[in-house]
């Protein structure tokens, strides 16, 4: 229903690439394996095929990975050697009680931010990228669930959706929830509880916008660092500023170059949401992105390597949303430019009076989500008249 959204909204959602079926193969080392079919396409019998029966070696499949052990994690902010061996000692005592996964999943939201040491296969090699391990995390367990519940021989429809960072080298990616509402019309009333809880604890209660994940390149350090959702919940707005901050920031200096970029985007995005009438984005995010790697970086590696635009997207269940004109950067854009993006995502809760079927029709404009967004301008336009940095 995302290509209903009027054009001016449009541009600032992800392209709709129609929609595949996806199906699940485990590997030797027990890593789910997923193999997508165009769902257009009259030769693929999708009952009884066999995914990896058309010839492709294994190392063609998309591998979401093994499970990410603490071990990788180079240091972690609020996570102390004190707590680390506490932790490692209720590990072994309850080893016997609880699922690895359980384990790791622990580990991740006690320690909340993260770093990465990106590694180098020489010297003027570009750091090779790590997943993020929370996502990493989520997307297994997802993926696991997915498969036990599975119908018609593991076969899912996905929508596919532009890869919004696939411009990038060294991708910086900001995830803020916006709004002073994170519940959906359709939410029980356990789930509504539990999400006006979460507002409430947040910033999102007074700002209307709240911090659901970051990952940044620390150009000084060579590290890549990840701030999970568990931290953003408890940030106080001076906490969320100074998170901006460090969103914004190298490692060297305060990059005042992409505040403008973003800042237009903002007020383009605000001044087309001001024409969305009866429309609510309940529990929708923003992405703010950009390139990280320095201009030597982005020239010694381009990310096209010959393939179209159209070639790179990602997948989102078929319940979920498809996008359509997409308003990112331009492919025409030089290496000097800066590679800066604002986007809308995750719109399963949306609700509009054009969409058949809602609980609740509404008028008048989405102010929850306008209040964020005006307030969250508001700060990086202080960020851009720091004096100092």
């Amino acid at each position: 229903y995302l290509q209903t959204f009027p054009s001016l909204v449009r541009k600032f959602t992800p392209q709709y690439r129609g929609v595949v079926s996806v199906s699940f193969e485990e590997d030797g080392e027990g890593n789910l394996c997923l193999i997508a079919y165009p769902q257009n396409d009259p030769a693929v019998d999708l009952e009884n095929k066999d995914p990896l029966a058309d010839g492709k070696p294994k190392s063609e499949v998309h591998k979401w990975g093994s499970p990410v052990a603490p071990p990788m994690l180079v240091d972690g902010e609020k996570y102390s050697k004190d707590a680390r061996s506490r932790h490692s000692s209720k590990d072994k005592d309850e080893s016997f009680q609880m699922q690895q996964e359980d384990v790791e999943l622990e580990w991740l939201r006690q320690t909340e931010v993260i770093y990465y040491r990106l590694e180098r296969s020489h010297s003027n090699a570009l750091p090779q990228l790590k997943h993020n391990p929370w996502s990493l995390r989520c997307q297994q367990q997802h993926l696991q669930k997915m498969k036990e519940n599975a119908k018609h021989r593991n076969q899912y429809k996905f929508i596919l959706l532009e890869n919004l960072t696939w411009r990038h080298t060294m991708p910086c990616v900001l995830d803020l929830k916006m709004g002073t509402q994170q519940h959906g019309d359709d939410a029980t009333e356990e789930k509504k509880a539990g999400k006006i809880r979460k507002c409430q604890q947040s910033t999102a209660s007074t700002i209307g916008v709240c911090l659901s994940g970051m990952q940044v390149y620390r150009y000084d350090t060579g590290q890549l660092m990840f701030m999970s959702k568990f931290h953003g919940r408890r940030l106080t707005l001076k906490d969320f500023k100074d998170a901006l901050f460090q969103f914004f920031h190298s490692g060297h200096r305060l990059r005042r170059e992409l505040l403008s970029p973003v800042l237009r985007r903002l007020r383009d995005m605000q001044a087309a949401l001001e024409a969305c009438e009866s429309y609510r984005f309940y529990s929708s995010s923003l992405l703010i992105i950009y390139d990280g790697a320095s201009l030597q970086e982005r020239g010694r590696l381009q990310p096209e390597d010959g393939l179209s635009d159209a070639a790179h997207g990602s997948s989102t269940p078929a319940n979920d949303s498809g996008g359509g004109d997409s308003g990112g950067p331009s492919a025409s854009q030089t290496l000097s430019d800066p590679m800066v993006d604002v986007r809308m995502i995750d719109f399963a809760h949306t609700t509009c009076r054009h969409f058949q079927g809602d609980s609740v029709v509404y008028e008048g404009l989405d102010s929850g989500y306008l209040f964020g967004l005006q307030n969250l301008i508001t700060i990086i336009s202080e960020l851009e008249n720091r004096s100092t940095e």
